[in-house]
């Protein structure tokens, strides 16, 4: 294994050499490979000839620089950019943060516990230099308004040491330049459901006059952060696809008024397609015996485990439902398939729907949400990678093919379909402003009663149909348990 130490340094060229030869001599756990990736920030006063000497001394050293100085959240992003390790500990030039306590927070990581370990050091870490009050008390007071924001109980929100599993951090997006990159990893962390846990570590820190760069600015600054990424769902470094789908983690309200349109229609056991990262999965799963949530996208995937680590009635499975090899042995499993958003996103929905159906048991149903009229299709579903909309005449056909007797055909959410067409047709803009779905979701409660007696299409259809097509007998209970009991591939 890898560990990937981040370094950003600018004007530093006191300290910054002590601290590499400490930063390359720490302990690791066994068997643990290390490399230092360092990103000058234009320093001015000398640290990058320094830097440079160090790196050709060291092979485990590679640097970087900034044509000019752009602050540490900048020169963190640009060495995140560069990580090749299993984790990546993000560690200061300022000899604050002692590297010998590396170990201590690699722990959590390799017992499978954590997603995330930040070092406090309010907790009771072997010793802490006396620093001055307020300084503290600035310090606990932007813990506390972003433990308020994020719903997390940190005792140290700045810290620099925070360590991340590599993959997951390569996956957040960081915007702030500066000091602002502190609260912002964090929010966007809590809003992922990272598994995050706090160790106890020393600090030494410096007084201005020792060279301390933070001020009273940066931490109004970091207030403006905690509300800015409270507000919007900035969670994905990629908008892949259904990547943008996440908006949706903001929209609770929409989301369980389409749970409770679906509820009606599931029965005891049921396999979810492409449940990305649980959004709809989490309100739907109550009650059932057994819930598959399956996904192919390693990163929702990690989601899901997280969230229904302890869930015994939710089963999480890497599935590909293009690929009918990975549904083996779910034959005849389940009461319901759900297929909510998926089959706009695929090359052949008649082929997928057609492995689908084996998983049902005599008498299953399918239930499909998918985008309504092809006369709203535009660069919204261009932007999240639909291939289609359907009318209600193509997706029943499309079911019906398959051997599914539809019983229902439902438009569902006619608000949205006006405001679709203005962004997707008329404006030709890619993505929906954040603040726009949140005034939707937050008047869902007009809409819902109002959806009925709207004239125009809906901007989505619930179909659901019945498999009537004879197939192999329903599975055991023990078959089915089974799938609770497999491990996650």
């Amino acid at each position: 294994m890898k560990l990937s130490i981040l370094m950003p340094v600018y004007n530093e060229r006191t300290v910054v050499e002590r601290c590499i030869t400490l930063v390359l001599a720490a302990p690791l756990p066994e068997n643990m490979e290390r490399e230092l990736i360092i990103v000058d920030d234009c320093s001015t006063d000398g640290s990058f000839a320094i830097l440079k000497r160090l790196t050709a001394a060291f092979p485990q050293i590679r640097l970087f620089q900034h044509p000019k100085n752009r602050g540490k959240g900048a020169a963190v992003r640009t060495a995140i950019g560069h990580a090749r390790g299993d984790f990546s500990l993000i560690q200061d030039a300022d000899l604050e943060y002692d590297p010998a306590e590396y170990t201590r927070l690699l722990r959590p990581l390799l017992a499978g516990h954590a997603d995330a370990v930040f070092g406090s050091r309010y907790l009771a870490g072997e010793q802490m230099r006396v620093l001055p009050f307020w300084h503290t008390v600035i310090n606990r007071g932007l813990t506390l308004v972003a433990n308020m924001f994020s719903n997390l109980a940190l005792t140290d929100m700045e810290t620099c040491y925070k360590v991340f599993r590599t993959d997951l951090l390569k996956s957040l997006p960081i915007r702030c330049d500066r000091f602002g990159f502190e609260p912002e990893i964090v929010m966007k962390s809590a809003k992922r459901k990272f598994r995050i846990y706090e160790v106890p570590i020393s600090y030494h820190g410096r007084t201005y006059e020792e060279g301390k760069k933070i001020g009273w600015k940066d931490g109004v600054k970091a207030l403006a952060v905690v509300l800015k990424f409270w507000l919007i769902d900035d969670l994905y470094a990629t908008t892949y696809g259904r990547g943008v789908l996440n908006n949706l983690t903001g929209t609770p309200q929409y989301l369980s008024w389409l749970a409770r349109t679906v509820r009606p229609y599931l029965g005891d056991a049921v396999l979810e397609v492409n449940a990305g990262i649980g959004n709809l999965s989490g309100r739907l799963m109550a009650r059932r015996v057994l819930y598959v949530a399956a996904e192919k996208d390693p990163l929702h995937l990690h989601a899901l485990r997280n969230r229904f680590l302890r869930t015994p009635n939710v089963a999480v499975q890497r599935i590909d439902p293009e690929v009918p090899a990975d549904l083996a042995g779910m034959e005849a499993c389940f009461d319901t398939v759900l297929c909510l958003n998926v089959l706009e996103y695929l090359d052949d929905p008649a082929a997928v729907l057609h492995s689908l159906s084996a998983t049902l048991k005599p008498g299953g149903r399918v239930v499909a949400l998918m985008p309504h009229s092809p006369a709203l299709f535009g660069s919204l579903d261009r932007s999240m990678g639909h291939k289609r909309r359907y009318s209600a005449a193509a997706a029943r056909q499309l079911l019906e093919d398959q051997g599914f007797a539809v019983e229902r055909v439902e438009d569902f959410n006619k608000a949205g379909s006006p405001p679709w067409w203005i962004y997707g047709r008329v404006a030709g803009t890619r993505r929906i402003n954040k603040l726009v779905l949140k005034i939707f979701d937050k008047t869902v409660w007009i809409w819902r009663r109002l959806d009925r007696l709207m004239p125009w299409p809906g901007l989505s259809l619930i179909v659901a149909g019945r498999k009537t097509a004879a197939g192999p007998a329903a599975a055991s209970p023990d078959a089915r348990a089974a799938i609770l009991t497999q491990q996650p591939s």
